[in-house]
């Protein structure tokens, strides 16, 4: 269910990034507004990177498809990326992505589907009938994948191990 092939960057359709320039006239006594408040969302990894949870929940919520394309782990990349995550290389399949995720900020935790927070990540490790695995993200309202998921249960195997991420703050 779960694999990620390389994608070009420069023709995905994404947020555009602005400059925008303020300038004062003389006699404008007001202070230019402070350029380094960071968004309550945006979360730093401690190789630097800035993840904008935000961005990352609205680009899955794009997702409309009603079931999987077998892509879960390059749709969840690609909203990864829109949010500020850069990787030197990412694993294929969905059940590899716990130590790059880990890389960019991510912490692994007990399971908390009771108790979700925007941002999360799950993966579910490799099964006999999924040799893939796959991971699937929280929006704040729905997990989502290369698809909607109607809840974090996508397989009908109560023997499935689950590993679960949330972002350092």
């Amino acid at each position: 269910m779960a694999y990620d092939q390389s994608v070009d960057m420069q023709n995905a359709h994404g947020p555009v990034q602005a400059a925008i320039v303020i300038r004062s006239q003389q006699g404008n006594n007001r202070k230019p507004p402070t350029a380094n408040v960071k968004p309550r969302s945006v979360f730093g990894a401690n190789n630097g990177q800035r993840i904008d949870i935000d961005k990352f929940a609205q680009r899955l919520s794009g997702v409309k498809a009603q079931s999987s394309g077998q892509k879960c782990a390059k749709s969840v990349r690609i909203a990864l990326e829109s949010a500020g995550a850069k990787f030197n290389g990412h694993p294929v399949a969905a059940a590899d992505w716990g130590n790059t995720l880990q890389k960019i900020g991510y912490q692994k935790i007990n399971l908390a589907f009771d108790r979700p927070q925007k941002g999360d990540i799950y993966i579910i490790n490799r099964t006999q009938k999924h040799v893939y695995g796959h991971i699937a993200a929280y929006t704040g309202s729905t997990w989502v994948s290369d698809f909607q998921q109607r809840g974090y249960a996508v397989y009908k195997d109560p023997n499935v191990r689950y590993e679960y991420y949330r972002m350092d703050e």
